[in-house]
C-alpha cells in the first residue's frame, strides 16, 4: 500500500514562493506560455518599446503620390481663388478695423523690430519665402520612415486644414496688410528682397496675393511643432513650438498677414485635431484589453501522498 502511493505521479502543489509546475507529458500552462512569449518580445528592438502593435508603414509610392496631390491642390487651389480685388480690400479694412477694435498689438510694432537692420529683415523675407514648403516636406519624411502612425495622423490633419483654408480663401478673398495704405506697412520683400510674388498682386500667375486669411504658413507650422511633441520623447521637445512662434512673428512683421489670419489657421487646426484621432505615445494601434491569465486546477492528492 505504501509502495502503491510512494508511486502516485502528480503535480507537486506550490508551496511558499514557488509556483507549480507541470509534470512529465503535461502540457505548459498559459501564464508560462505567455511569460515565454513576454520574454521573447523583450529581446526585439523595433523602436517602439518592445511593442507588438506597431501600425505598418503605407506604401511609398502611394503616398508619394497623395502628398503631391496634396500640395498641388494648395497651389493651384489659390490660383483658382485668384482675382476678386475689390472685394479683398473691402475685407482688409473690416479685419484691420476689427483688430484696432479688439485693440490688438499693431502689425507695425513687429515690423519695426526686423527693420532695425537691413540683414535682419532680408532674413525673416528668406525665412518666409524658403522653409514653409521645406520644413513641412522633411516633417512628413521622417514621421514616415520613423513614425508611421503619426505620419499618417499628421498627412490627414494637413490636409483637413488645407483643405478648409481654400474653401475659406473663396469664401473671403483678403488683402494682405502691405498691400492696404491704412496700414503704413513697408512690404519689405518688395524692398529689401527676396520676393515671392509678382509686382502686380492681380496678375500674379504664381500665387493668389488676395488668400491671406487663413495662414497656412502659420498653420502648417505649427502642425509640424504638435506633430513633433507627439511624436518624440526628448524632454526639450516643447522647443518645436519655436517654429510656429518664429513664423509667426516673420509672417507679421513682413505685413503678408494680419494677427487675424493666424488666429484662423490655429482656429481650422483645432477643429482638424479634434476630428483626427492621434496615435497613442509609442505610435501604436490602440492597446487590446488584457486578458485574465488562466488558472489551472490542480486535483487534491490523497493525504499522505508526499509521504
Amino acid at each position: 500500500m505504501a509502495a502503491g502511493i510512494r508511486g502516485t505521479r502528480g503535480r507537486r502543489p506550490p508551496g511558499p514562493g514557488t509556483t507549480a509546475t507541470p509534470g512529465p507529458g503535461e502540457p505548459e500552462g498559459r501564464e508560462e506560455a505567455d511569460a515565454r512569449a513576454d520574454a521573447r518580445a523583450g529581446g526585439r528592438d523595433d523602436g517602439r518599446d518592445g511593442s507588438r502593435d506597431e501600425v505598418a508603414r503605407p506604401p511609398l509610392l502611394r503616398e508619394f503620390v497623395l502628398v503631391t496631390a496634396l500640395f498641388l491642390v494648395y497651389k493651384f487651389g489659390r490660383l483658382v481663388a485668384n482675382g476678386h480685388e475689390a472685394r479683398a480690400f473691402r475685407n482688409a479694412d473690416l479685419v484691420w478695423d476689427a483688430e484696432r477694435a479688439l485693440h490688438l498689438p499693431g502689425e507695425g510694432t513687429i515690423q519695426q523690430l526686423l527693420l532695425h537692420g537691413e540683414p535682419l529683415i532680408r532674413a525673416a523675407n528668406t525665412y518666409y519665402a524658403a522653409v514653409h514648403f521645406p520644413a513641412t516636406i522633411a516633417f512628413l519624411c521622417w514621421l514616415y520612415w520613423r513614425r508611421p502612425a503619426h505620419y499618417v495622423w499628421s498627412r490627414r490633419v494637413l490636409a483637413l486644414v488645407t483643405a478648409a483654408a481654400l474653401a475659406l480663401h473663396l469664401l473671403m478673398p483678403l488683402a494682405p496688410p502691405r498691400m492696404l495704405a491704412a496700414t503704413g506697412l513697408v512690404d519689405t520683400a518688395r524692398v529689401y528682397g527676396p520676393s515671392v510674388y509678382g509686382a502686380t498682386p492681380e496678375a500674379d500667375s504664381m500665387a493668389n496675393q488676395f488668400a491671406a486669411m487663413p495662414s497656412l504658413h502659420f498653420g502648417w507650422a505649427l502642425m509640424v511643432a504638435i506633430g513633433l511633441i507627439a511624436a518624440t520623447r526628448s524632454r526639450w521637445r516643447v522647443l518645436w513650438l519655436l517654429h510656429p512662434l518664429l513664423t509667426l512673428l516673420v509672417i507679421v512683421g513682413t505685413a503678408n498677414h494680419y494677427w487675424f489670419d493666424a488666429l484662423a489657421a490655429a482656429a481650422l487646426l483645432g477643429l482638424a485635431l479634434l476630428a483626427v484621432r492621434a496615435p497613442d505615445r509609442s505610435g501604436t494601434a490602440p492597446p487590446t484589453p488584457p486578458t485574465v491569465p488562466h488558472q489551472r486546477r490542480t486535483s487534491a492528492l490523497p493525504a499522505g501522498a508526499l509521504r
